[in-house]
């Protein structure tokens, strides 16, 4: 049975309150750390300068960091392997990605252009380092930025922060949209087309690779389709399309030592290999020319990677490479895709969920 009291019942009041408080105060600044821990951790709260401070809300302009505040910052990052979560394991890549400035490139017509670039930056991390300072990427790439960039830049802001961070192996990959001047195909008119490029710079294990990316779109008319619609015109009297579809090759190589291979030359040799690059400034007489030009080019996903490999394998400045395409379909309602690979340095089993998915033109 429990028997309830009006004095445990009732409300203490404020005084009452106050008076209890103030016998846990007394309590927690003469007890030892044990009796505390044996009525309730919570009292050690109200010991003497343990109470949270009252903090000031007004934003210090005028103060200066100097080495020796500095060096009372904690740095849990650079901290002992202690504080590792998880399996004790080295890490691949550990950086940052999407650090975007702008960035002057070279042209092949000896111009300069100024271009906003995403940077990828990472090293590999030793099993027994807690992390690396993330922002020592960044203060190396802005040590080169007001550099004309080539792969010798890369390598250079690649050495500083490699050092700066004691990391074996790293990587960089710069990533910008490249404009070029199109001619219109008939009409006269001109246009600027935009190329999804990347440069990738990646060292493993002192070896280094110089890897250079591109999306190239192009307008792939299907051949089955084409002979299909000429079989109408030609048994029936039918009137009959093809259906052709904006389509996207990646193409992907590794430069050998010393050579030289400009973006234009890239652009060049797929245009050699699909010559229906989607064009820019169109008026009647240039639609006209592309249905022609597309009928002249019939291609299937099969042909289009067979056709780009053909040029970068002529190429002598070019050694492993890859050729994703992907012809995204306006007669289906799912894409029509092809992988070629030459050498060990693309060629893996797992493409991964999201891979052909990228291949969309989205400007």
């Amino acid at each position: 049975m429990n028997v309830h009291t009006p004095e445990i019942d009732s409300k203490p009041s404020s005084d009452e309150a106050r008076a209890a408080l103030e016998v846990l105060r007394r309590f927690a600044d003469k007890a030892q750390d044990t009796e505390i821990d044996a009525v309730d951790p919570a009292l050690a709260l109200l010991r003497d300068g343990a109470g949270y401070p009252d903090l000031s809300r007004i934003f210090p302009q005028d103060f200066k960091v100097d080495s020796a505040y500095r060096d009372t910052l904690p740095d849990l990052q650079n901290g002992p392997s202690s504080l590792i979560r998880g399996e004790n394991r080295a890490i691949q890549h550990v950086g940052i990605s999407n650090f975007r400035l702008p960035i002057k490139f070279h042209t092949r017509d000896n111009g300069d252009l100024t271009l906003e670039t995403s940077v990828t930056g990472t090293v590999s991390l030793d099993a027994d380092k807690k992390g690396i300072n993330m922002s020592r990427i960044m203060r190396s790439f802005y040590v080169h930025a007001d550099k004309t960039f080539s792969f010798e830049v890369i390598e250079a802001a690649l050495d500083d922060y490699k050092s700066d961070l004691e990391s074996f192996d790293a990587r960089i990959e710069l990533a910008f949209s490249f404009p070029v001047k199109v001619e219109s195909l008939r009409s006269g008119l001109w246009g600027f087309q935009y190329y999804d490029i990347a440069l990738e710079l990646v060292e493993t294990a002192g070896v280094r690779r110089k890897i250079l990316h591109l999306d190239y779109v192009y307008s792939s008319t299907c051949p089955c389709s084409l002979e299909l619609s000429e079989h109408a015109r030609r048994e029936r009297n039918q009137l009959a399309t093809p259906h052709s579809q904006r389509s996207v090759a990646r193409l992907s190589v590794e430069l050998k030592d010393g050579e030289c291979l400009w973006f234009e030359d890239l652009i060049d040799l797929c245009r050699a290999a699909v010559p229906t690059e989607t064009q820019v400034m169109v008026k009647r007489e240039d639609e006209q020319a592309f249905a022609e030009l597309n009928a002249a080019n019939p291609i299937f996903v099969e042909d289009a990677a067979r056709l780009f490999a053909e040029q970068l394998q002529a190429d002598p400045r070019i050694g492993d490479y890859r050729v994703l395409a992907s012809h995204q379909e306006s007669l289906h309602s799912h894409d029509a895709v092809s992988v070629l690979t030459e050498g060990t340095t693309f060629a893996h089993d797992s493409l991964g969920p999201k891979l052909f998915p990228t291949l969309i033109h989205s400007h």
